[in-house]
Order: C-alpha cells, then structure tokens, then sequence
C-alpha cells in the first residue's frame, strides 16, 4: 500500500489499509486539525480510493467531540471563534468550487454547556482540482482533501505540488519504495508508515515556505546561538 501525505500523504496495497486509515484520521485530525505537521491532503492509489475514503469516513465519524476531562473524547472545539470563521470560511469555499463532502461540513450540535465553544465537525472532501484554494491553502483544521494517483511519478508530483515542505508521510509495505519516493519528497520530515514519530535529537524544519534552518540536538546549538562580529583595525 502507498499513500504520500504532506501536511500530504499518499496510499497502496490493501493488507496495509486498516493500519493506514487509523494513521491518517490521527493526523488529519489531532488536535482539531491544530498542527503544524497535520495531513491536509491525501493521495491514494485509484484501486483502493473509494474503499480507503470510505474507511476514513468511518473513522472521522466515530471521533467524539467533548470535554477534554472525559475518556470518550478525542476532538475538542478549535483555539478561538475568529479560527473558526477562518475553517468555516475553508468549508464554504470547498462546497462553491464542486466538492464532494464525504463527511462533515459544518458545526456539530453539542449540549447546551458546551455550545459557546468554536467546535466544527471533522471533514473530508473529494473532487477538487489541485488549483482549489482548499487544496493549495493550509487551514488548520480538522479537514482533508482525498484525490487518486495511477502511478509514483505522479504521486510524488502530486505531493511536491505546494509551496510548502514541512512533513510528509508515505504509508506502504514495500520498503525500497519507501526509500525511494522519501527521497524525491521536498518535505523537511518524512514519515514511513508513522506520523509524529520523533526523537527530538534529529533535525527538526521545513523547505519552502515552511521555514529556514533546522532546530534539534546539536542542530538547535546554532540555530539559538547569535554570533557576533568584533573587528579591530591593526
């Protein structure tokens, strides 16, 4: 199985989709969508599309949204009301370009206690083109885009297409291809079959727009460390 996911992932081989499918709701939508290395996009092998975007639906639909305080929760409402127009503004827009919502789409009704919290439901959509705003713009919400790739080529296009490079996930049972396609991703993190592994003695960064320069271990001496220049004519 083959997914590439940075802030998108990409999908094959079907023994592997049960694993994969409970890796990407948890990064997709852990901390309601509220992370820096969230997957927005995925990219799966056409073969398993609907099967896995069903599976992930599922998933999706059985996250409880609550108090943080009790067991059964694991979605809690967004950071402010001002973020919540900004995802909801994402939904919207997802809706007038032609998605097709496979799930989610709009605010959860909670008890009345809970009902001033910026909640918002957990989304996923299908159908848009790679130049859609929901597509291309990072959200930070519980939200992901899911489009079908026929090949590697064009699943590592598929993910290098942005103009950011933070993480990126590749979920498959061939480990050559692993290798292979983790190093054509323009993506300071690469994942295999894992999200938000990390020791945090390795380089932590991003290419593109996600940033300059890398923090961790002996890489975070430099990076705190502000040099200073003292010339002295003789």
């Amino acid at each position: 199985m083959f997914f590439v996911s940075t802030r998108r992932v990409a999908v094959r081989n079907e023994n592997h989709l049960v694993i994969q499918h409970h890796g990407i709701t948890r990064s997709a939508f852990e901390n309601c969508g509220q992370v820096c290395l969230g997957t927005e996009r995925v990219y799966v092998e056409r073969p398993l599309f609907e099967r896995f975007t069903q599976a992930l639906k599922a998933g999706a639909e059985a996250l409880t949204s609550g108090r943080p305080e009790d067991a059964a929760t694991r979605l809690g409402p967004l950071i402010s009301e001002e973020h919540r127009r900004k995802v909801l503004a994402y939904y919207e827009k997802a809706r007038d370009e032609g998605a097709r919502i496979v799930t989610g789409g709009g605010i959860p009704t909670m008890a009345a206690e809970l009902a001033a919290g910026a909640w918002v439901q957990p989304t996923i959509w299908t159908g848009l083109p790679e130049s859609s705003a929901v597509v291309r713009e990072e959200i930070f919400g519980p939200c992901c885009h899911i489009a079908p790739f026929d090949g590697e080529d064009e699943a590592v296009r598929l993910a290098n297409d942005t103009d950011y490079g933070l993480a990126a996930a590749i979920w498959t049972t061939n480990l050559q291809r692993a290798h292979r396609v983790a190093a054509r991703i323009e993506a300071g993190i690469v994942w295999v079959n894992s999200w938000y592994l990390r020791d945090l003695r390795t380089p932590f960064g991003g290419a593109k727009q996600s940033g300059i320069g890398r923090e961790g271990g002996v890489h975070s001496l430099e990076f705190y460390t502000e040099l200073s220049n003292v010339c002295i004519k003789l």
